[in-house]
C-alpha cells in the first residue's frame, strides 16, 4: 500500500493554535516527508476537535509588543511554511474539522487539496481586531473570486464546510462520524496515482500561475516530454496497450 506521511497539529488544549514552535515543527515535518522516498502524499490534520484556531494568545501578545523587525521575521516564518507547502514535491492534503480560522484557515488552504468534516467552521476574523489577513489573502485569492475574497476578508464572518465547498475552497465534505477513515481513504486514493505524474503535475500547475499563455503552453510541452520518459508513464502505456 502506498505510504501516507501523516503530520498532526498536536496542541488540542490550545485548539492547535499556531506559535513559533508549532510552525517550526510543521516545516521540519514537511522536510522529513520530502526526504521519505516511500511517501506518496502528506496528510495534515489536527489532534482533537479543531484543526487550527489561528495564532494563540501568547503569540498575539508578542505581536502587540514586538518591533516591526521582529514582527516581520515572525510573519515571514509562517509565510515560508505556506511557500514550502506549495513547493513540496508531494501533494499535501489538509483534513480539517472544527475551527479552521485565521492562520489556520490559511494553513488549510495552502494545501493542494482540502477535505472537511461537516462540522468544520472556516473564517478570517483578523479584521475584527484591526489586523490584516495579509499572507492568507494570497492563498485565498488563488481559490476565490475577487468579490467573495473581499467579503470573507473584510467582514471576518465564519462559514460552514458546505459553504466552503460551494465557494470552491475545498474539495469534499464528509460526516464527522468516520471522518478519520474517510480522510485516510482519500489520501490513499491519491497516493495510488503514479508518483512522478502527480509530482510533475503539481510543479507545472503552480509554475503556470505567473506565466502568459504562450509561455504556459511551452512549459507544458517541456513537462510533457519529461513525463514521457518516466518509468510510470512507460508502464502506464504498456498497461493501456495490453487492454486493446
Amino acid at each position: 500500500m502506498p505510504a501516507v506521511f501523516a503530520i498532526t497539529l498536536n496542541r488540542p488544549e490550545k485548539r492547535n493554535a499556531l506559535d513559533r514552535a508549532s510552525v517550526e515543527r510543521l516545516r521540519a515535518e514537511l522536510r522529513r516527508a520530502s526526504e521519505d522516498r516511500e511517501a506518496r502524499v502528506v496528510l495534515l490534520s489536527g489532534e482533537g476537535k479543531d484543526f487550527c484556531s489561528g495564532a494563540d494568545l501568547a503569540a498575539l501578545q508578542q505581536i502587540r509588543d514586538a518591533s516591526i523587525t521582529d514582527n516581520f521575521d515572525d510573519a515571514k516564518m509562517l509565510g515560508d511554511l505556506f511557500l514550502e507547502m506549495r513547493a513540496h514535491r508531494l501533494p499535501v492534503i489538509a483534513a480539517v474539522r472544527g475551527r479552521v480560522l485565521a492562520g489556520g484557515c490559511g494553513l488549510a488552504l495552502a494545501a493542494d487539496l482540502v477535505i472537511a468534516s461537516d462540522n468544520a467552521v472556516f473564517g478570517y476574523p483578523e479584521v475584527r481586531i484591526g489586523f490584516v489577513p495579509a499572507m492568507v489573502m494570497a492563498i485565498l485569492r488563488r481559490s476565490a473570486p475577487e468579490k467573495l475574497a473581499f467579503d470573507l476578508l473584510t467582514t471576518g464572518r465564519t462559514f460552514t464546510a458546505a459553504d466552503a465547498l460551494r465557494y470552491g475552497l475545498i474539495n469534499a465534505v464528509y460526516a464527522d462520524a468516520g471522518f478519520d477513515s474517510a480522510a485516510e481513504a482519500y489520501a490513499q486514493e491519491m497516493a495510488a496515482r503514479p508518483a512522478s505524474a502527480v509530482q510533475l503535475t503539481k510543479e507545472l500547475l503552480y509554475h503556470m500561475d505567473s506565466l502568459p499563455f504562450a509561455a504556459a503552453i511551452h512549459a507544458g510541452a517541456q513537462i510533457n516530454a519529461i513525463a514521457r520518459m518516466t518509468e510510470d508513464c512507460r508502464k502506464g502505456i504498456d498497461r493501456f496497450l495490453k487492454k486493446d
